[in-house]
C-alpha cells in the first residue's frame, strides 16, 4: 500500500553520510560537489515505475559545502530510496550528470534489485526508474551478536581457504536444501567440513553488492569483482533476497564461523566499480561526482584503466579515501569480519593522475586506523597497469600475496631448470624479497592457485587454457600458466598419467602448506576440483565453478592428505619458528637450518639441478625434507642423529606412495634404516624425529 500523504522533511545534517536512522525518521546525506541540484526519491516498492515522493534539495537549506542532506520524518528501516543528480553533461570536462538516471547512495547499507533489473537501461539515454537498483534504509544496530568478536588469530596460526559463497553449496550434490544452496546460510551448513579440513580462515570472494550482469551477453558475473556499493552485502547470496535479510544472514554466517574458530576475511575491490568504461552504465559514482571518484585520462571523457575493467577508483582523493575507510570500519564494527584481502591493491598507491606515490595516504590511513587494528590486511601487490610491488608494498601491517612463490614453485615442480635456489628461498619465507624490511616470516601469503587461473587439478592436467565457454574466443585469461599436463591434455584414462598427476598435486600441496609464511588453499583443490581447463571462469555460474560434493568421496585420499598436512603445519611452525616475535632475518639467523643436495651439506643450485633437501633443527623435534623434481629416482644422504638425544628418523610423508602410506602419523610412521633415502621421481619426502626427554 502506498503512502498517501507526503512525508514531512527539514534540512537535516551533512554527517554521517548515507541513510541514518533517527528517532523520528531518517537523515540522508550524499556528496556531490559539482551538482547543481539533487532529488531524493522515495519508493513504495522496488519495482515501482515512479517514486511515491520526490524531495528536491534546496541548495540554500539542504547543502553544506559539497554535501547535500535532508531529514525525512515518518520513515524507517526498509524504506527504498535513490537519487537524481542535476548538473552539466560535459564528459570532456569530466562531468557526467544525467538527471534521468536513478542513482544508488554510495553509502547504501542495503540494495534492492527489481525483478526486471536492466544494466543496459543505465547505459542508454532516458529514464530507467522501474528497472534500476535502489538503496534501502538499514539499521545495522538491530542484531544480537551474542558476545561475538573478531578472533584476531595470529598469522603464524593461520591457514586461509579462498572460497566462493555461492559456488561452495550451489551444486545439487551439496545436500543443502534448494532454497539455501549458494547462500550465506548454506555455507553455515558446511562449517563441519571446513573444521575437518583444518583451515583457520575463509577468504570470501567479493560479497559487496555487485552487478551480476557485468559479463558478456548471455552470461553472468560470477566472481563478483564488479562492486556497486562498498557497504551492502550481496543480496543474491541470501535466502530472503531482501536487504535486511542479507545483512542478518551474513552476520549469522560470521557468528557461526567464529564459533567454529574460523576467521572471516573479505576479498574487497576498492580499485574499480561496476560502471566500467566511458561506454558503461551510470549507477552511482559517475552520476554524482565523476571527476572525484575516478582517475581520468588527460582527455577527461576517458577513464584510466589500471584495473583492466574499464575504470580506476581514485583512492587517494579525499572523499574516496573517506569512503574506503568508512567501509572498512563498517565491516569490522558492524559485521565483525576479521580482515581483508585487497584486490589489485597497488592501484591504491596511485595519485589522482595515476602516478605511483611514495607514501600513498589511503594505504597509510588503513595501516594506522585504530578501528582496523588487529584486522588482517592482505595486499594483492600489483595492478593491471604494470605496477608490481611484491616485497615493496607500503605500510607496517600489510601482508602480501606472494606471486613469486606461486610461479617459482610451479616451475620447480614441473621440472623447469634453474629453479632450486629460488624454491629454497620461497620455502623459507622469501628472504630475498622480504628480508630487507625486517618483516616477520608471515609477511608473505603463499599460494599455488587461487580463483584466478587453473585449479590445482587443472594445473597438472592442461598445458593450455580452454576458455571458449566464456564467449571471448579464448582470448581472455592468462596464457603463461606454468602448468604441465603430465603427458595428456585434459582428463585421461591412463593409470600412469593419473598416478603422476596425483603425485604432482601432493608435491605442490606439501610445499605450499609446509613452507614458512601463511599458506592459502583455493576452494576444492583438496578434492581435485576441475574447471575443465578454464582458467578465467569469472562468468561461469554453473558446474564449471561450483564445488562438486561427490568429489570428497572420489578423491578422499587427497582430502585426507590435506587434512593431515594442515595439522602438521601448525606443529611445524612451532618447531621451526619458535618465538613468534622474531622477524625474518632474526629467525633465519637463530634457527638451525642445513641445506643439502643428494649429499649432505652440498646443495646443488646449478641450472641443471632439480633437487634439494633441508634439515630444520627445533627444540623438540627435527625435520628433514627432500624435494626431488627430477624425472628419475635419486638417493639422498640423511643426517645422522645423536642417539642419546633423538629418536630414530621416521617417514612422515612420501608423495610417491599411495594412501594411506603417503602420510603417516608419527607414532605409526615407519623408521628409517640406513643413512640413505631413495626419493622416487617427482616426489617430496618429510622425515621427522623427536628429541628424547632426558627425564624419561
Amino acid at each position: 500500500m502506498s503512502h498517501q500523504q507526503p512525508y514531512s522533511h527539514h534540512s537535516g545534517l551533512s554527517y554521517p553520510l548515507g541513510a541514518t536512522i533517527q528517532p523520528d525518521g531518517v537523515n540522508f546525506s550524499i556528496y556531490a560537489r559539482r551538482a547543481t541540484g539533487i532529488d531524493l526519491l522515495l519508493f513504495d516498492h522496488v519495482d515501482a515505475p515512479t517514486p511515491s515522493q520526490v524531495i528536491p534539495l534546496d541548495p540554500q537549506h539542504n547543502r553544506t559545502h559539497d554535501y547535500w542532506h535532508v531529514a525525512v520524518a515518518g520513515i524507517g528501516p526498509g524504506q527504498i530510496y535513490a537519487y537524481h543528480a542535476h548538473g552539466p553533461w560535459r564528459p570532456d570536462a569530466g562531468l557526467r550528470f544525467d538527471h534521468h538516471k536513478v542513482l544508488l547512495d554510495p553509502y547504501s547499507r542495503g540494495v534492492a534489485m527489481p525483478s526486471h533489473y536492466d544494466r543496459e537501461a543505465a547505459v542508454n539515454p532516458g529514464d530507467n526508474t522501474g528497472v534500476a537498483l535502489k538503496s534501502v534504509v538499514i539499521d545495522p544496530r538491530v542484531y544480537d551478536w551474542e558476545g561475538d568478536r573478531p578472533l584476531h588469530r595470529p598469522y603464524a596460526e593461520t591457514i586461509i581457504y579462498e572460497m566462493h559463497v555461492r559456488g561452495f553449496t550451489r551444486h545439487p550434490s551439496s545436500g543443502v536444501t534448494p532454497e539455501r544452496r549458494g547462500t550465506y546460510a548454506g555455507l553455515v551448513e558446511k562449517i563441519p567440513y571446513l573444521q575437518a579440513l583444518g583451515i583457520t580462515a575463509v577468504e570470501l570472494l567479493p560479497i559487496f553488492q555487485f552487478d551480476p550482469l557485468d559479463a558478456p551477453r548471455g552470461r553472468v558475473n560470477y566472481w563478483g569483482y564488479s562492486p556497486m556499493t562498498f557497504f551492502a552485502p550481496h543480496i543474491q547470496y541470501s535466502v530472503s533476497q531482501d536487504a535486511q535479510g542479507a545483512l542478518d544472514e551474513f552476520r549469522d554466517m560470521v557468528k557461526a564461523l567464529h564459533r567454529a574458530g574460523i576467521e572471516v576475511i573479505l576479498d574487497v575491490v576498492y580499485n574499480h566499480t561496476a560502471e566500467g568504461s566511458h561506454l558503461g552504465p551510470t549507477f552511482c559514482y559517475r552520476g554524482l561526482a565523476n571527476d572525484d571518484y575516478y582517475i581520468l585520462e588527460k582527455n577527461q571523457a576517458l577513464y584510466a584503466n589500471y584495473s583492466g575493467t574499464g575504470n580506476t577508483l581514485n583512492g587517494n582523493n579525499t572523499i574516496v579515501r573517506r569512503m574506503i575507510l568508512d567501509s572498512l570500519r563498517y565491516w569490522v564494527r558492524e559485521m565483525h569480519v576479521d580482515g581483508f584481502r585487497f584486490d589489485l591493491a597497488s592501484i591504491l598507491s596511485r595519485d589522482e593522475q595515476g602516478a605511483p606515490m611514495l607514501n600513498p595516504p589511503v594505504l597509510w590511513d588503513i595501516d594506522k586506523d585504530p578501528v582496523l587494528a588487529g584486522a588482517k590486511l592482505i595486499a594483492e601487490a600489483w595492478d593491471a597497469g604494470g605496477l608490481y610491488q611484491v616485497g615493496n608494498f607500503i605500510g607496517d601491517y600489510w601482508k602480501e600475496w606472494n606471486g613469486r612463490f606461486r610461479d617459482d614453485v610451479r616451475a620447480f615442480v614441473k621440472s623447469d631448470p634453474g629453479m632450486t635456489e629460488a624454491v629454497a628461498s620461497r620455502f623459507f619465507a622469501s628472504p630475498d624479497i622480504y628480508g630487507h624490511k625486517g618483516r616477520e616470516p608471515e609477511q608473505n601469503i603463499n599460494f599455488i592457485t587461487c580463483h584466478d587461473g587453473f585449479t590445482l587439478n587443472d594445473l597438472v592436467s592442461y598445458n593450455d587454457k580452454h576458455n571458449l565457454a566464456n564467449g571471448e574466443q579464448n582470448r581472455d585469461g592468462e596464457a603463461h600458466n606454468l602448468s604441465w599436463n603430465c603427458g595428456w591434455e585434459g582428463p585421461s584414462a591412463d593409470p600412469a598419467i593419473e598416478r603422476l598427476r596425483q603425485r604432482q598435486i601432493k608435491n605442490l600441496l606439501t610445499i605450499n602448506l609446509l613452507a614458512l609464511g601463511v599458506p592459502m588453499l583455493s576452494m576444492g583443490d583438496e578434492v581435485r576440483r576441475t574447471q575443465f581447463g578454464n582458467n578465467n571462469a569469472y562468468c561461469q555460474d554453473n558446474e564449471v565453478s561450483w564445488f562438486d560434493w561427490t568429489a570428497p568421496e572420489r578423491h578422499g585420499d587427497i582430502l585426507r592428505f590435506v587434512q593431515k598436512l594442515n595439522r602438521l603445519r601448525l606443529h611445524l611452525d612451532a618447531v621451526i619458528e619458535g618465538p613468534h616475535h622474531l622477524n625474518l632475518w632474526q629467525l633465519l639467523h637463530s634457527t638451525r637450518v642445513q641445506w643439502h643436495g643428494v649429499k649432505l651439506n652440498q646443495p646443488d643450485t646449478s641450472y641443471t639441478s632439480h633437487s634439494l633437501a633441508l634439515t630444520a633443527w627445533g627444540r623438540w623435534a627435527v625435520f628433514h625434507m627432500i624435494f626431488n623434481a627430477y624425472w628419475e629416482p635419486l638417493s639422498f644422504e640423511v643426517p645422522a642423529l645423536p642417539s642419546v638425544q633423538h629418536s630414530d628418523w621416521r617417514r612422515i610423508i612420501d608423495t610417491a606412495l599411495d594412501s594411506p602410506l603417503d602420510f603417516c602419523e608419527f607414532p605409526e610412521a615407519p623408521t628409517l634404516s640406513g643413512q640413505l633415502y631413495r626419493a622416487e621421481a617427482r616426489s617430496v619426502v618429510v622425515l621427522a624425529c623427536r628429541r628424547v626427554d632426558e627425564s624419561d
